[in-house]
């Protein structure tokens, strides 16, 4: 838990008096919405599965939700750590109880749990690929978000307002088309949470309530980075190796882009709909940790996948 100093601090933001649940905070963008949206003012619930104290989740990454609650804090923000299953329907249950003991509302919930790319077989076919580990990766990327939407959307619904972001990987427009090279498992987890955006969407009209999928384009998450063999301030070494990469994104640049979205009293335009960071940092005037704005989805249909040579002018 954060101090009473970082605590006064947060609430200069423009996120002030509002409580944020980032469900899958324990890395990547997930972390950084944690602490963006803390710094923003909001107090934030960051839950994930990996722990100091109860040891690694099967992604068997080091980070762990307790780093996450001490970067929430050193960013002068906010907010608790908890370890949280969102398989558990039980633990769910629990947390949103206690949410609702610690503060009477939730104004924003991000639904950011998966991890099944732990079980990718990319290039594979649906018969060749192995169908525990598919099947397991639709549970992480799909029940996890109905699991935690049932519980929490009626505390969030107490009040107009309320606001649901589903974290996702690709724009509407470009997982229209099946992507072929990620394969079965990974496309269905990836179309289904656009449609449980709209879902979500019509459901919370009634209530004043919005939902939208937003989507980080080529993420340098702390796997990525390390896959690459660079860290964050050395990052464009990679480009040697993996040209394309020069596109690539800080985990911040989407977290600052879901503020943006946090913030908007007229949020509810995007209800329904998939967004990019790169898409919507020119329309908030947010800027990715080095000051550009990376527009990834845009390059990856307009340079990329048309096997044109990597350079990213134009596109920054």
């Amino acid at each position: 838990m954060a101090t009473d100093e970082a605590r006064e601090a947060g609430e200069e933001g423009v996120l002030a008096g509002k409580v944020a649940l980032v469900a899958g905070a324990t890395r990547g963008a997930g972390r950084a919405l944690a602490v963006e949206l803390a710094r923003a003012g909001a107090w934030v619930y960051a839950t994930g599965r990996s722990s100091r104290t109860a040891g690694r989740s099967e992604i068997d990454r080091p980070e762990t939700i307790e780093e996450t609650g001490e970067l929430i804090a050193a960013a002068g923000g906010a907010g608790t750590a908890l370890r949280v299953d969102h398989l558990d329907s039980d633990q769910v249950r629990d947390l949103v109880r206690r949410i609702d003991r610690d503060h009477g509302r939730l104004d924003v919930l991000v639904n950011d749990i998966f991890g099944g790319d732990a079980y990718a077989q990319f290039g594979t076919t649906v018969w060749e690929h192995d169908l525990a580990g598919g099947l397991r990766m639709l549970r992480m990327g799909i029940d996890t978000h109905a699991i935690t939407s049932h519980h929490a959307l009626p505390l969030l619904i107490r009040r107009p307002g309320g606001l649901v972001i589903e974290m996702t990987d690709g724009t509407p427009e470009y997982n229209a088309a099946y992507r072929h090279h990620e394969g079965f498992y990974y496309d269905l987890v990836k179309a289904a949470v656009q449609r449980m955006t709209l879902a979500l969407s019509h459901e919370l009209a009634t209530y004043g309530g919005a939902a939208v999928a937003v989507t980080p384009g080529w993420l340098r998450s702390e796997k990525m980075l390390e896959a690459f063999g660079v860290t964050e301030d050395t990052w464009r070494e990679a480009t040697a190796r993996v040209p394309h990469f020069c596109i690539a994104e800080s985990p911040t640049y989407v977290a600052r882009a879901v503020v943006a979205l946090a913030a908007d009293p007229d949020v509810g335009r995007w209800s329904g709909t998939g967004v990019s960071s790169g898409q919507l940092a020119p329309l908030y005037g947010f800027t990715d940790t080095d000051g550009t704005r990376p527009d990834c989805w845009r390059y990856v249909v307009e340079v990329q996948d048309r096997g044109l040579t990597a350079d990213d002018t134009g596109y920054r």
